[in-house]
């Protein structure tokens, strides 16, 4: 299970400033397919490590999954709308800011 979270957090690491990916895309990165419950997981242990940009992770619709009640909701919003992530309402523009990785990032810059 560590080497699995290690891998989504590496994929997590490069998602650049005003990007966000799904939950499912970060699976299927870190060479997980199927796994985007375990990418929540990960990312819930993540939260308090100030150097995972675990905000830019949201599903597949381009919603936040983290319940409205909870603190972080909005944090996740906030922080999104400071890189300058366009919303609508609370949906993020997958169409502008979905990070589409490139061949070179995957092959040079990630490494699990």
């Amino acid at each position: 299970m560590k080497d699995s979270y290690q891998r989504i957090l590496a994929v997590v690491k490069l998602i650049p400033f005003a990007h966000v990916a799904s939950y499912g895309q970060v699976a299927d990165l870190a060479g997980l397919p199927n796994r985007a419950r375990l990418v929540s997981k990960a990312l819930k242990v993540a939260t308090d490590n100030s150097d995972i940009p675990w905000h830019r992770v949201v599903n597949s619709q381009g919603y936040v999954s983290i319940p409205k009640s909870e603190p972080a909701y909005q944090q996740q919003l906030n922080l999104l709308r400071d890189e300058g992530v366009e919303l609508k309402g609370t949906k993020v523009n997958f169409i502008k800011h979905r990070w589409q990785p490139s061949i070179e990032t995957l092959l040079f810059e990630l490494s699990y």
